[in-house]
């Protein structure tokens, strides 16, 4: 069974990397010691070393050990043996493409499917849906496909900001990135807003967090989905 965490973001406003959620995710790692970290999304171009630290010194508060995977020989093997899973963010394009070029979408999916745990921040919650397509990064690297893990029926858009009226800027809001994106695809997009995050069981889908997520349908008006559990059967991919 599916068991997963996606959160919008590592770090809320006035608190430390991956603080916010550590109450959760010690629960949810209960029994796994050991955690394998995907660096690969590198944001700011930090290195892996550098950023495997990062989610180290984080889990260390748990009780939880962090390796990272560009420590392994083979990274599918890695992917394999692993019990629990956790993909940081940074920028999507340049982790999809490492992905692809290490062929790991395949046997994350298939990991998870069959119970690893999956914890993914950012980036490494982009790519739990149908595709990348709704990231709001900037292409600095060309992935083959932008074809994801699709490990849930819909498409995330995570960092989610409302359009503020009080602003001068008079450029795209995220709704109208949005509305571009499904001139083209029918695929729902779930906008999470930061310090909010969804807990996957199975096909059990629940929005966690103090705040409301966003859902997106193609030619439909936004609607607001209040924490709880969540619903979204009319995706299509």
């Amino acid at each position: 069974m599916k068991k997963m965490i996606i959160a919008s973001t590592s770090t809320v406003y006035g608190s430390e990397y991956l603080e916010y959620i550590l109450p959760e995710l010690k629960i949810f790692f209960k029994g796994i010691n050991e955690i394998l970290f995907i660096p690969y999304a590198r944001p700011g171009g930090i290195s892996y070393d550098a950023y495997t630290l990062i989610a180290s010194k984080a889990f260390g508060q748990i009780d939880k050990d962090i390796v990272g995977i560009h420590t392994f020989e083979d990274p599918e093997t890695a992917v394999q043996n692993a019990k629990a899973i956790f993909v940081g963010g940074g920028n999507t394009f340049v982790l999809v493409k490492t992905l692809y070029e290490h062929n790991l979408l395949p046997k994350i999916s298939e990991a998870v499917e069959n119970g690893t745990l999956y914890f993914g921040t950012s980036a490494g919650s982009n790519i739990t849906g149908v595709n990348m397509k709704t990231t709001n990064d900037m292409p600095i690297v060309y992935p083959p496909d932008f074809k994801t893990l699709r490990l849930i029926p819909f498409n995330l858009n995570p960092h989610y900001l409302d359009a503020d009226p009080t602003s001068k800027h008079k450029g795209e809001t995220r709704e109208t990135r949005l509305k571009e994106f499904h001139f083209y695809n029918d695929i729902p997009v779930l906008g999470l807003r930061e310090g909010s995050w969804l807990e996957v069981l199975g096909r059990e889908i629940t929005l966690k967090g103090a705040l409301s997520a966003k859902l997106f349908r193609k030619s439909e008006k936004p609607i607001e989905m209040k924490p709880g559990m969540i619903n979204i059967d009319r995706s299509s991919h």
